[in-house]
């Protein structure tokens, strides 16, 4: 088995880059035949896990948070599509959030990441694809799209440097709730059954958390064929705030301004004001009109310790 570890050391507040000498030390502890390489600049992580599916690497795996794990895996996607598909993948948690591993994977933390790797269990995943926005030919994503309130939520969480994980999303939250709370009409449509609202956030999930602890689909499972979209209806900025606990507990279906939902597509469109958006985390768009999401059943083995 030939394993090739993608680091962005900048990630996790630069917590990734000085955990590679203990990634490494914990590689060959198992006598894993490696290869170890840093990412240079943004969609780096993609190109390098499309070349390494490319060139037979059995698995790849990202030392990193969700952003650079979506990267690679819009790599190993674009060389499946290539008919290279026999690479796995896998992430090695140092990131802020680590959302995308918490409703992907078993393990936790680098030790149990290694051992996952180790070990070998594959576990086929759903990947969602995304149209619309900065990509309109798509990007894909494992964890889940965050159109509105949630999006900005992100956007706020970047500029946030001095600290990490939850707190940062929470901090973030308090802005966001002062700088955007005007809920755009929109029409949802799941399935090819349509309906138009004012919709604050609408959250397209597959996998169950964002924002390092907001539990947007507490039941989510990324391998049943579905997405679980979560849908809050327009709300008053006090009610926003109360509204917070809710989802930190993944109660928020109690409540009447949140559906929760199952479907195989959807799709998003502005009737008024626009859409701002991310993928896994990452910028989709800051003003888009309209998204398309599918979901795609099976498309990719994950590496991860054998739930008991």
């Amino acid at each position: 088995m030939k394993y090739y570890i993608i680091v962005n050391p900048i990630s996790g507040r630069g917590n990734a880059g000085k955990s590679i000498p203990q990634i490494e030390e914990l590689l060959r502890s198992h006598n894993l035949d490696f290869e170890l390489v840093r990412t240079e600049r943004p969609w780096h992580a993609a190109d390098l896990a499309e070349a390494a599916a490319r060139a037979g690497y059995d698995v790849v795996a990202t030392a990193s948070g969700d952003g650079t794990a979506n990267e690679a895996i819009n790599g190993l996607m674009r060389a499946r599509a290539a008919g290279f598909n026999h690479t796995a993948f896998s992430v090695l948690p140092v990131g802020t959030g680590n959302d995308m591993l918490f409703g992907l994977g078993h393990h936790h933390g680098l030790e149990d990441g290694v051992r996952a790797l180790a070990e070998g269990y594959r576990r086929k995943i759903d990947v969602g694809l995304v149209r619309g926005g900065d990509y309109p030919k798509g990007r894909y994503f494992a964890n889940g799209i965050g159109i509105g309130f949630d999006a900005v939520v992100g956007f706020e969480a970047v500029k946030i440097r001095w600290a990490s994980g939850l707190p940062v999303y929470l901090m973030a939250v308090l802005r966001t709730v002062l700088l955007y709370f005007t809920a755009p009409k929109v029409e949802i449509t799941l399935d090819g059954k349509s309906f138009i609202q004012r919709s604050l956030m609408t959250s397209i999930m597959n996998g169950r958390r964002m924002g390092g602890g907001f539990m947007m689909a507490p039941e989510g499972t990324p391998d049943d064929g579905l997405l679980d979209p979560c849908i809050a209806s327009e709300a008053s900025r006090l009610r926003l705030f109360q509204l917070i606990p809710y989802f930190l507990k993944g109660t928020q279906a109690s409540q009447p301004e949140v559906k929760m939902y199952r479907a195989r597509t959807a799709k998003v469109r502005a009737l008024e004001g626009s859409l701002p958006a991310h993928a896994d985390g990452e910028t989709l768009c800051y003003k888009g009109q309209s998204l398309e999401i599918e979901l795609l059943p099976a498309a990719l083995d994950f590496v991860t310790l054998e739930k008991s």
